[in-house]
């Protein structure tokens, strides 16, 4: 399946748009994510501060139902996908989308520590970074440490002081490898910059084969079928369209 759709995002709005459902993770769905994009003004984003987000209002040009059509494309490339919460739809990451978006929030996270080495700050509040995903703090360390720069040591010391015992060690260790100018591990890093890149590529939506629970037969479930069970939040069936309807016909 070819996408020809212009309305398809680019590698830079595939992160501005994994940018901006990191402001509500859990907590709105499609309709919410494309106010923040387009910059609305309506009272519940006020009210949330989504308006503070670095890319709100990125696609202010752009009609809201372009804006919608990114974000479907989003999910139908398994970026982000809907999640029920009773009956309301919301928004989370697949597990190609949170890499992604680990990864540019971890780069945001260190351009604010280097604002703040250009500025002298020392004495700054960490406690910002306690109870984050610790998959992104360890992410943030070791790329602390790549960069071989020990301005960063009066940061990681102050967090230290703030953070829980595992993520404390892990920056006991980072200061120690800063310090003693620790040998960079290139290759792990264009590895890590490469799986980037690969997973940024996307996801080309396609019909899935599937094996009927009932009568042990293989059916097609086709990218539209696909999409129609995301958006209504249905589970993928479990039977062939032949035994969903037998199936149906006993329950009449």
């Amino acid at each position: 399946m070819k996408d020809t759709n212009r309305n398809n995002p680019s590698v830079e709005e595939i992160k501005v748009i994994l940018r901006a459902a990191d402001e509500l993770i859990g907590q709105g769905g499609k309709t919410l994510l494309a106010k923040i994009l387009k910059g609305s003004r309506e009272k519940r984003v006020l009210e949330l501060d989504l308006d503070e987000c670095p890319v709100y209002g990125y696609f202010k040009s752009e009609k809201i139902d372009v804006v919608k059509e990114k974000i479907d494309w989003m999910i139908d490339h398994k970026f982000l996908e809907i999640q029920y919460s009773g009956k309301l739809p919301m928004i989370i990451y697949t597990e190609r989308g949170w890499i992604i978006e680990r990864d540019q929030r971890v780069d945001e996270f260190l351009d604010e520590w280097q604002e703040w080495i250009k500025q002298g700050m020392q004495d700054v509040d960490m406690t910002y970074l306690k109870g984050r995903n610790r998959e992104m703090l360890f992410l943030l360390l070791e790329k602390v440490y790549e960069s071989g720069n020990q301005a960063y040591i009066p940061y990681l010391k102050l967090w230290k002081q703030v953070d829980y015992k595992k993520v404390k060690a892990a920056i006991q260790e980072t200061i120690e490898a800063l310090e003693n100018q620790a040998p960079i591990d290139e290759e792990a890093i264009q590895e890590r910059n490469n799986e980037i890149n690969k997973l940024l590529k996307g996801y080309t939506p396609r019909d899935e084969t599937l094996k009927c629970w009932e009568c042990g037969e293989r059916f097609v479930f086709t990218v539209g079928e696909q999409q129609f069970f995301k958006q209504k939040g249905f589970h993928w069936p479990k039977r062939c369209e032949s035994c969903r309807f037998d199936r149906k016909m006993q329950l009449l």
